[in-house]
């Protein structure tokens, strides 16, 4: 079977990020209040297949875990979103969040 995956890389909590300091700044000058605690990370889309959905949640850990984040500053979360769609076909409904 194809599984659709995200993968969600973020810095952890304590670790400095200027990205979404510089952001949260700049929301009070575009008109936007009541905003704070942005953080930026970044969020990874794949197909994975695989047997079982245990199995499609493994893998893109791994991946994760070793080329996508950096696993001494960054969290990770897996999230499988259900069946890929097979070559022109829809995707079954199904899946859920599967967290590190």
């Amino acid at each position: 079977m194809r599984f659709d995956v995200l993968v969600e890389v973020r810095l952890r909590q304590g670790i400095a990020d200027p990205e979404g300091a510089t952001i949260e700044r700049a929301l009070p000058a575009l008109g936007f209040t009541g905003i704070g605690q942005v953080r930026v990370g970044k969020a990874i889309r794949m197909v994975v297949e695989a047997a079982r959905i245990q199995d499609a949640e493994q893998v893109a850990s791994q991946v994760a875990l070793r080329l996508l984040s950096n696993p001494v500053i960054e969290d990770v979360e897996v999230t499988v979103l259900g069946s890929a769609p097979a070559a022109g076909g829809q995707a079954a409904a199904g899946g859920g969040a599967i967290g590190q």
